[in-house]
């Protein structure tokens, strides 16, 4: 069978998709018809859009002179859905009755309920939460596992460049921040963002309140501060080091303040920094023009879809 056939129509077809797409800066055209891109939510992008993100991010970082341990990971899916199932069951307590609990995640627990929790989590028992395990219970059980995942959800190799952003004017440092979220695979980046939008949560209720009645209600005191100080040293970790060289405890000790810093801002700007804007939208539709153009159709389709429906 000649092969020539084939190959004219596809390079024909390929010629036509690229002659029906005029990229301008904020839109975009096909056959005709107009979209506008519109801020969207990482989450929102499909996968080929999401790796292609993950280079653009790290050419821009590179071009920003963050040039010193910069990569992309690759995903570990059946570990991140793990720890994502086990979230999602914590998060359902905590949302229920732990918001207003004063000094959440800060406050002593159980180690015998605890461990008892993190055994039944492990063991993949559906584990319902009672009366018997304390609020406090189950927000360390989400500490310990952050802290103990065998690779960080935020990747080591990542340690240094986002510890640097805490140096930067705050309007740059959103955008370095971004563009390292960018690079996270997608089970990291995806549970990230379910972390600190629940922190964000939990900071929201730190303020005593005013109830219906003009009672007053309480607040839990975790401010965004108080809960980057707790949970920074789990989510920003050193690569671990063997022997007694006691160099990278003092150094880590040295970080903290950073660590903090860093943190707070991940909370107090989540939704912000999970969002991919039009310029960026926009540069990864022209380089997927160039390598991939057989699937834009499917994209610009698939925009043209939600962005109807929004």
């Amino acid at each position: 069978m000649d092969p020539k056939p084939h190959l004219s129509s596809m390079l024909l077809r390929l010629f036509t998709i690229h002659r029906s797409i005029i990229v301008k800066k904020g839109s975009f055209s096909m056959l005709g018809q107009s979209f506008k891109f519109e801020p969207v939510f990482i989450q929102d992008l499909s996968e080929l859009e999401r790796d292609r993100l993950q280079e653009i991010a790290f050419f821009h970082l590179r071009e920003k002179g963050f040039s010193n341990n910069l990569l992309i990971s690759k995903d570990s899916p059946k570990r991140e859905l793990n720890l994502r199932m086990r979230l999602d069951a914590l998060y359902k307590e905590k949302k229920e009755k732990g918001l207003q609990t004063v000094g959440i995640f800060r406050l002593g627990s159980s180690k015998k309920r605890v461990r008892q929790l993190r055994d039944d989590f492990d063991q993949g028992k559906d584990v319902i939460l009672d009366e018997e395990q304390s609020i406090h219970d189950v927000a360390a059980l989400l500490k310990e596992f952050l802290r103990d995942m065998p690779d960080p959800l935020l990747p080591s190799e990542l340690y240094s460049a986002f510890l640097s952003t805490s140096e930067i004017h705050k309007g740059e440092q959103i955008s370095f921040l971004q563009l390292l979220i960018f690079l996270l695979p997608p089970c990291n980046c995806d549970t990230l963002y379910r972390i600190l939008q629940f922190l964000n949560k939990v900071a929201s209720h730190s303020e005593d309140i005013c109830g219906p009645d003009n009672q007053e209600i309480c607040g839990n005191k975790m401010t965004a501060a108080n809960l980057a100080t707790v949970f920074g040293p789990n989510l920003l970790q050193r690569e671990k080091t063997t022997g007694k060289d006691l160099t990278p405890y003092v150094t880590e000790v040295e970080d903290s303040a950073k660590i903090i810093l860093v943190v707070q801002i991940l909370i107090e700007n989540y939704d912000l920094l999970f969002t991919v804007s039009p310029e960026l939208q926009q540069e990864v539709l022209e380089s997927l023009i160039q390598t991939d153009p057989d699937v834009i159709q499917y994209l610009i389709r698939r925009k043209h879809k939600s962005h109807l429906l929004n």
